[in-house]
């Protein structure tokens, strides 16, 4: 009598075990590839990264580079400009060393207050060839802006508020103030200005 065998009676794989081994061979292919494209993708960012990191130390090399060529042009420009003012300061010196000269071998006093009226000339020239004019202030109303009150005075000639005479002149570079005039003022309404903001104080009135 004839025996049957089962599939797994056989030996052979049944279809569920071939199922199961298709699966999973499945499986571990389709692991492997989303692997692959992971590695790929991170090697990509990594890429991106060190471009992106080549072109910033790039730009920072730049930047500094960019900073010293305007150091030194602004070194260069400020030297440039100091041998400029002491050239056009020496002609001035020869001036004065002419009228100390003329001053040692003479007899009137005429002589070495002309020295002197020549090098003041020659000092106001250059201050105007570089923008700088002094201010005309006697007379003219007290202006905080301009003028640095030290002194309030009795003044039959000048209404209250005016300046009376000036102990340092003031003097502007194009339209800014480089130096406020030092100046006293008739009395009157000069109090009212007593804090004008400009570094000097009005004394008050006794």
């Amino acid at each position: 009598m004839s025996k049957r065998f089962t599939n797994g009676e056989s030996g052979e794989p049944s279809a569920e075990t071939g199922a199961q081994e298709t699966g999973a061979a499945e499986a571990t292919s389709g692991s492997s590839t989303a692997s692959e494209e992971l590695a790929a993708a991170l090697a990509e960012k990594t890429r991106e990264v060190a471009e992106l990191n080549d072109k910033y130390l790039r730009t920072l090399a730049e930047s500094e580079n960019i900073r010293k060529r305007v150091r030194q042009q602004s070194e260069e420009t400020v030297r440039f400009q100091r041998e400029n003012l002491i050239r056009d300061l020496l002609p001035i010196v020869d001036n004065l060393e002419r009228a100390v000269q003329a001053a040692q071998g003479a007899t009137d006093s005429r002589v070495i207050v002309d020295g002197v009226e020549m090098v003041l000339r020659s000092l106001l020239d250059l201050l105007k060839s570089h923008g700088v004019v002094p201010l005309s202030v006697v007379g003219h109303p007290f202006d905080p802006n301009r003028h640095e009150a030290v002194d309030q005075v009795e003044s039959a000639e000048h209404p209250p508020n005016t300046v009376v005479s000036e102990f340092h002149r003031g003097y502007l570079i194009g339209d800014r103030m480089l130096r406020t005039a030092r100046v006293a003022v008739a009395k009157g309404g000069a109090g009212n200005a007593s804090d004008d903001g400009s570094g000097g104080t009005k004394p008050s009135e006794s």
